[in-house]
């Protein structure tokens, strides 16, 4: 999909007689320099997500007298000391204006020092906080009139609303898409089917966002729940599936270079997220020809392009790496000490030569092998024949593969079984089981994600299907865990969102009914609403209402089965059939709902339920 926006903006380029000077940079400096106004004002919509456009432009204004200070820095000094002034000077003008902090209730934060302020600010922002989707498509001609009048204050206004719409979206990336959405306002105000361009070139971008904003914060939340050696092996397996001909000095210097970019984009650093960037690209594309064939076409691309171009290039193609087997890492007597002297060093390395003769394999999975070994040594080099024991961890690393795949399978073999809205449903009633203290709106949403997961992935290969589900529930279960950051939600939840990254989904689901949990007693004629506006209901609609009431049960008789829910929400669904179809409706209705009040008691099991006397 990328690709597609990548061509788009380059086919516009070589269009325009003369070319934005925005898109022509390939100097890092010089694209730090003329756009640090729109770098500033992303800061500034991300931290405070509440301010209008015009209050965000004079706090940037106010701002740009110090940041101009960064123009100065020279390709090869760091801009950490610039840039984390002007993130000190930014966070003491919010906390020295009295209106500002009443309006973000910043007070607490403003009251600790700086390095702790910092953190604290970072707790306030909120993904996709109920502000309206700037996808929206405005009046054609009213946005191709301001184009025409002011091509910087749409481009800028675009990236004020995607700013504060996805706090943890790396600067890099809106500065490139407002390039791309930039290119797509104009080439579109050229056409009379203007409506339809608009609609058509600007949903690649939309989707691009939400998904790689998601990505973007679940790399922050591994960098601050988990330590820098789990953050370090994650950038290292993706890095060399990309790059499976690099060797692992370079994979492992540039896994540290990246795992630092991510944290200083993390904390919300535009101006340094920015400058790093560049500079990683800049060391990458000087290094083409021996990391990736794959990322040459995008080195040759501007610096606006550069960045998100290699981020999404495909893997490298694989290399033959027959003659060099894994059995050094289990056949060899020097494994313990190896492993005793330098353990980080040498399970980095295990994890290097593993990811690149498995790139079909997903993260998450290859983390869960080098988890299995990195215990089993743990447990082996205490013995006095440890060889004997490791020796089976070829054995134990294709079980661990063999064991995810099989979930996958019976996750997407229900899946078809049951249809879309059958699986949604069970989803429904597993996880209310599990986490029984979320709202029934959370769980329909969580578990929306992972149906929709399913739909996507089941149909595909093998291969790609686990791959897909695997990546996907990565990201579903990270919101979850972040959920549960935000207020806990149960002791058995928390354990599977701390203990082990590599194992958070096999943990997920393996989790049973939580029996500390005792939903407050809700009589049956308030679990159940059968109304006539259920018949005006669309689908979607109709299923969020039934999958409330599902989840109203199971928390009520949580030890039910499976079988007694099914039962009862198709007898749900077949009474709103019927009565929709019927002449008189609200009879209708009235009559079936205490047909299925009394199912429901009969479920419940308990006088608690009885209908409530009128």
């Amino acid at each position: 999909m990328y690709v597609c926006v990548l061509v788009e903006v380059m086919k516009k380029m070589k269009m325009m007689s003369k070319p934005k000077i925005s898109m022509q940079h390939t100097s890092s400096q010089n694209y730090l320099e003329e756009n640090l106004r729109s770098i500033i004002s992303t800061m500034v919509a991300q931290f405070l997500q509440k301010l209008t456009y015009e209050e965000v432009q004079t706090t940037v204004n106010e701002l740009l007298d110090f940041a101009e200070k960064c123009k100065s820095l020279n390709l090869h000094e760091s801009p950490s000391e610039c840039s984390y002034q002007l993130m000190t000077t930014f966070l003491e003008h919010i906390c020295n204006n009295q209106g500002m902090v009443d309006k973000h209730v910043f007070s607490d934060c403003c009251n600790i020092n700086n390095t702790a302020r910092h953190k604290c600010f970072l707790l306030y922002k909120k993904d996709d906080a109920g502000h309206s989707d700037i996808f929206q498509i405005p009046n054609p001609e009213q946005i191709c009139e301001t184009d025409k009048e002011n091509q910087a204050s749409v481009k800028e206004r675009y990236i004020y609303e995607t700013s504060r719409k996805h706090p943890f979206l790396y600067g890099p990336t809106i500065l490139t898409m407002s390039a791309c959405y930039e290119t797509a306002i104009q080439s579109c105000c050229q056409q009379e089917n203007n409506t339809e361009c608009l609609q058509i070139k600007l949903e690649p971008i939309r989707k691009y966002i939400r998904e790689i904003s998601l990505r973007h914060h679940h790399l922050c939340e591994i960098g601050i729940k988990f330590n820098h050696k789990v953050a370090k092996s994650v950038e290292l397996v993706l890095l060399t599936k990309k790059q499976l001909k690099a060797n692992f000095s370079e994979i492992a210097q540039l896994a540290v270079d990246t795992k630092n970019l991510h944290q200083t984009c993390c904390e919300g650093n535009a101006v340094a997220c920015v400058f790093g960037r560049s500079q990683l690209m800049n060391d990458i594309c000087s290094k083409q020809t021996i990391l990736s064939s794959k990322i040459i076409p995008c080195c040759a691309l501007p610096v606006p392009f550069r960045g998100e171009c290699i981020i999404n290039s495909e893997n490298d193609d694989k290399p033959d790496l027959s003659s060099l087997p894994l059995s050094r890492f289990t056949e060899d007597r020097f494994v313990c000490k190896q492993f005793t002297d330098k353990q980080d060093d040498f399970l980095q390395e295990f994890l290097y030569e593993y990811s690149r003769r498995h790139p079909e394999l997903a993260l998450p999975v290859i983390l869960r092998v080098v988890t299995v070994y990195q215990n089993l040594l743990g447990k082996c080099c205490k013995l006095e024949d440890p060889l004997e024991c490791y020796s089976h961890g070829r054995e134990m690393f294709q079980r661990v593969v063999l064991e995810s795949h099989e979930r996958v399978k019976n996750h997407c073999d229900l899946h078809e079984k049951l249809g879309d809205n059958n699986f949604h449903d069970r989803l429904m009633v597993l996880y209310t089981k599990k986490a029984p203290q979320l709202s029934a709106q959370e769980l329909i949403m969580f578990t929306k994600s992972m149906a929709a997961a399913a739909t996507r992935c089941c149909p595909l290969s093998d291969d790609q299907q686990f791959v897909c589900m695997e990546d996907a529930a990565k990201l579903i279960l990270g919101a979850l865990c972040r959920r549960h950051e935000a207020e806990p939600i149960n002791v058995n939840v928390g354990h599977c969102c701390d203990d082990s990254y590599a194992f958070r989904k096999p943990c997920f689901e393996d989790l049973q009914v939580n029996g500390t949990y005792i939903s407050p007693p809700l009589p049956c004629d308030q679990i159940i609403s059968l109304k006539e506006v259920l018949c005006k209901a669309q689908e979607e609609e109709f299923q969020t209402e039934k999958q409330k009431l599902l989840s109203n049960l199971v928390k009520q008789k949580p030890y039910a089965t499976e079988m007694q829910f099914q039962s009862f929400i198709v007898d749900f669904t077949r009474l709103v059939r019927k009565c929709c179809q019927a002449e008189k409706s609200e009879m209708c209705f009235q009559e079936e709902e205490l047909k299925l009040i009394e199912k429901c008691q009969s479920l419940l099991g308990s006088k608690l339920f009885q209908k409530t006397s009128t």
